[in-house]
């Protein structure tokens, strides 16, 4: 009996030993998470020739844009703005008449001045285009705290509405100023042919072409 009292006293004692170096060995030398448990933002890549990212543009789609669609758009922007006739400020300003209107339009509120320092003083289709696109982006100070819309048919949709929110809707952009957007938000390649390319000739053109019958 006695020798069984000493063998399990024994045996308690390595289970206790064994279990207390597991436990070291967790607290001092823990597993590695397989990824990070937490999401860590990514910067964007700058454009080829390290140009600056910028948005597509959006003047060309203005005409067909579903302004149905960008009322849908605004209503999650309703949590910090109002679009009617004399609605008041909320975490940000009233948006009735902002569109071809001065930036700061809103009489009363505390704008941060930083949208005057980039790009004018009024809310053109090409200013709202690229700060709607990436509002820390346009102007780094400005007290907009959200990402931005990426995808250019849900910005054209919602400035199409927004033209319709004031007394006397903004004339839809023409052709020149449509050229002119493209011009200034079109990709490096895209701008130029790349070195050393040498230019299309007649002979390049699709078989098509030369096929297609004279007009008369």
């Amino acid at each position: 009996m006695e020798f069984n009292k000493i063998f399990a006293a024994v045996l308690v004692a390595g289970i206790l030993a064994m279990f207390g170096g597991f436990v070291a060995k967790q607290l001092i030398h823990p597993h590695k998470l397989h990824e990070n448990a937490y999401n860590i933002e990514v910067v964007e890549a700058a454009g080829p020739g390290g140009a600056k990212p910028m948005p597509q543009p959006i003047m060309a789609m203005l005409a067909t844009a579903d302004a149905a669609k960008g009322e849908k758009i605004a209503t999650a922007c309703a949590a910090c703005h109002t679009f009617n006739k004399g609605g008041p400020a909320g975490v940000g300003p009233n948006l009735y008449g902002v569109l071809g209107g001065p930036k700061d339009h809103m009489p009363g509120y505390a704008y941060s001045g930083a949208l005057l320092e980039v790009g004018g003083t009024t809310w053109t289709y090409a200013e709202l285009n690229k700060f709607l696109w990436k509002p820390k982006g346009y102007a780094k100070d400005t007290k907009m705290s959200y990402a931005g819309l990426k995808k250019p048919e849900d910005r054209a949709a919602l400035l199409a509405w927004l033209r319709m929110q004031a007394d006397s809707p903004k004339a839809l952009p023409v052709a020149a100023e449509i050229s002119a957007e493209e011009a200034e938000l079109a990709p490096p390649e895209a701008a130029a042919p790349a070195e050393g390319a040498a230019p299309a000739t007649a002979a390049e053109a699709p078989k098509e072409a030369a096929a297609a019958p004279a007009a008369h």
